[in-house]
């Protein structure tokens, strides 16, 4: 039995990003000379030719610089709004009754939807797309805290309880620990989401931006810089997800996880 467990090949973890590195690859360059798929998803080549022109043009550091402004903006204020309003629902019923089912209501509306009124309220430019962003992330972060805190387990509040601690000392050393996975989780999601809302936020009239540029490449027809930017927005969404999971490494180290 042993014998047959060391004859077992173990592929390391490098080993697999390699493999499915390689066969993201060669599904691409499938879908580059099929007939039917090749003018929408063009080679390597064309793509590393379009990262060319686009910085000899200048306009590849503006629109990244123009978005990750928007993004990084939208989403810290929805992060210090989401935590104190997940909280506070998840500690007070009064304030459930109130805020959930708007909250509910309003996450299952597409940001798409109401750029238009967000336009309308406080004009073209920075402003509307850092709201559409804070909108978005908002409501995913308050929502997947709100249970993190709806989870905690009750018996450890009934100990803190019983050992005299009073609201502040509950959430202070025995809430906001147990909640700690939820709120990194929440900030992974809310990072997506930013992400994932740039283009329907950059609608707003935006003069530069990675989602407007897509927009701006789609009604020109190029197809190849189109491509460049929304594997660059997808390599920016892999590279917060790295970080936030090297933190939550170091920060949640004491919670028990699975292992497959």
């Amino acid at each position: 039995m042993d014998d047959k467990k060391k004859s077992k090949i173990q592929i390391p973890a490098w080993g697999w990003l390699i493999i499915s590195f390689l066969a993201a690859m060669l599904l691409w360059f499938f879908l580059s000379v099929n007939e039917k798929t090749a003018r929408s998803f063009p080679f390597l080549p064309a793509i590393l030719e379009a990262l060319g022109t686009v910085i000899s043009r200048g306009i590849l550091a503006e629109d990244f610089l123009s978005s990750m402004i928007s993004v990084l903006s939208g989403f810290a204020l929805g992060f210090v709004t989401a935590v104190p309003v997940a909280f506070l629902m998840a500690w007070y019923l009064p304030v459930r009754n109130i805020l959930e089912p708007w909250i509910q209501f309003i996450r299952n509306i597409p940001p798409l939807a109401y750029v238009p009124l967000v336009v309308i309220a406080v004009g073209v430019g920075r402003k509307p797309q850092i709201i559409v962003i804070w909108l978005a992330t908002f409501l995913i972060m308050t929502v997947t805290i709100y249970q993190g805190v709806r989870n905690v387990d009750e018996t450890l509040l009934k100990a803190a309880r019983v050992l005299g601690a009073k609201d502040k000392d509950l959430f202070v050393k025995v809430v906001f620990p147990a909640t700690t996975p939820f709120i990194l989780t929440a900030v992974r999601l809310g990072v997506s989401v930013a992400l994932t809302t740039l283009i329907a936020a950059e609608s707003t009239g935006a003069s530069a931006g990675m989602g407007m540029r897509i927009r701006s490449f789609s009604n020109s027809f190029e197809v190849a810089p189109m491509l460049l930017y929304i594997i660059l927005i997808g390599i920016i969404g892999i590279t917060s997800e790295k970080i936030i999971k090297t933190l939550e490494r170091k920060l949640t180290g004491w919670q028990e996880k699975r292992e497959i």
